[in-house]
């Protein structure tokens, strides 16, 4: 009876996803907030709480978020990602910079105490790389040439958490020097030496994972990606940072092969991922710390699209792609509900978990919008700018020849129904009066 249970609640949540994937498919927007608003109607407090089938979906959202930065991974080179990570630090400072300070500031502002606004810090520094990764590919984007730039930020806070949970357990923990120091040497030896073999050995790897049979190719490379997400996590770095480097090792046919292969599979459990997330959330805890979770995403939000644009234009990305960098890293997600997971399980303060939870919430569902709509919103609105910013209008005079307007010089010829101006003269001795004289 139990089993069939299992497979009633699994196959309602698979339906379900698959009608709000087709809802969100017929009006051109990314899937993922209708997933998450699912999640919240079969989570805790929802319409139809699910039961049997819960231990089965977390495993399969963990599943989604390793895969989903695996096929970011197999976008690109060990050599790619080098090169842009070295571009890109200064990036990964601004980031920090810009985005965790609000989460301190805000949890000290509340009266939480420093260790609070250590974990406030990590909830609004970190984006979800889960999430922008489906979106990415949802909106087609990852061959433009923003997504590297994306990617290297992306990277780089994965990379830094490998430094940050360790030292955030050690504070909750109250451990000492001594312990927190092994621990944090430990992440960090893992993710070089992961590194390390990706970029010394990567043609070798690809070279024992390709096979012209796909259920072979299909088996050795997401035992692989398993097999080292687990040891990664296992050793206080992040499974998503493992997937993500297991997907850089490989290339050429392999990577190829695989991205085929896996991406019904990354497409299955993503969807399961998202679920969850909403699975978590009980609906009741949201109202209470809304505003201020509410207060705290629009501030982030901003300071993300900034980020994004910076480092887009450090890169020499044209304007367009600068606004789609700022917009793609609105989203938040996984690592800060870690993140918060970690302090409410150590009690630190009670009203942390809801307000992390709604923050993220918020994040998690306007991030997609914002990666689609922030470039094309910012060009409407500089266009009503400018039109109403014109020097002049319908009927008005407009300058004589040879003045430039808008940077563009203008004919004597009437323009929309004007009287053409002449240039002023003096007086007395007839001779053209020019900008400063006048």
């Amino acid at each position: 009876m139990h089993t069939a249970t299992v497979f009633i609640e699994l196959g309602s949540v698979i339906l379900v996803l698959g009608l709000l994937g087709r809802i969100a498919g017929r009006y051109g927007f990314s899937p993922i907030p209708l997933y998450l608003l699912g999640g919240l109607a079969f989570g805790t407090g929802g319409l139809l709480p699910l039961s049997a089938s819960e231990e089965f979906v977390a495993t399969g959202a963990e599943i989604g978020v390793v895969l989903l930065l695996l096929m970011l991974g197999l976008e690109y080179t060990a050599a790619d990602l080098v090169t842009n990570l070295k571009a890109q630090y200064p990036a990964g400072a601004v980031d920090f910079l810009l985005n965790a300070i609000p989460g301190a500031v805000a949890a000290l502002l509340l009266g939480w105490g420093p260790v609070a606004a250590v974990v406030l810090a990590g909830v609004t520094w970190i984006s979800s790389s889960g999430v922008i990764a489906k979106v990415l590919g949802d909106l087609g984007r990852l061959g433009n040439r923003e997504t590297p730039v994306i990617l290297s930020i992306l990277v780089l806070e994965d990379l830094a958490m490998a430094v940050y949970l360790p030292i955030l357990t050690a504070l909750l923990a109250g451990a000492g020097l001594v312990a927190g120091s092994v621990t944090l040497a430990i992440a960090l030896a893992t993710a070089g030496a992961v590194l390390f073999v990706a970029l010394r050995y990567g043609r070798l790897i690809s070279r024992f994972v390709s096979h012209d049979d796909p259920e072979k190719l299909l088996l050795v490379v997401l035992g692989l990606t398993l097999l080292v997400a687990g040891i990664a996590q296992q050793l206080q770095v992040s499974a998503a940072v493992g997937a993500f480097l297991v997907g850089i090792a490989l290339s050429g046919e392999a990577a190829e092969g695989a991205h085929t292969l896996l991406s019904p599979l990354r497409d299955l459990f993503a969807a399961v991922f998202f679920v969850f997330f909403g699975l978590s959330t009980d609906p009741t805890s949201i109202p209470p710390v809304l505003l201020p979770a509410l207060l705290l995403a629009v501030v982030t939000a901003l300071t993300k699209v900034a980020t994004g644009y910076w480092a887009a234009r450090r890169a020499g990305i044209a304007t367009r792609g600068r606004w789609r960098a700022g917009g793609a890293l609105v989203s938040r997600g996984e690592f800060s509900i870690v993140i918060a997971g970690l302090a409410v399980t150590a009690g630190i303060e009670p009203g942390l978990g809801p307000l992390a939870t709604a923050y993220v919430l918020i994040l998690v569902v306007t991030g997609p919008l914002a990666a689609r709509y922030t470039q094309p919103a910012v060009e409407r609105l500089g266009g009503v700018i400018a039109r109403r910013s014109r020097p002049w209008a319908p009927g008005a005079r407009v300058p004589a020849q040879g003045t430039a307007v808008d940077g563009a010089p203008v004919d004597r010829a009437v323009v929309d129904g004007a009287e053409p101006v002449e240039d002023p003269v003096d007086e007395q001795s007839g001779q053209p009066l020019d900008g400063l004289s006048r």
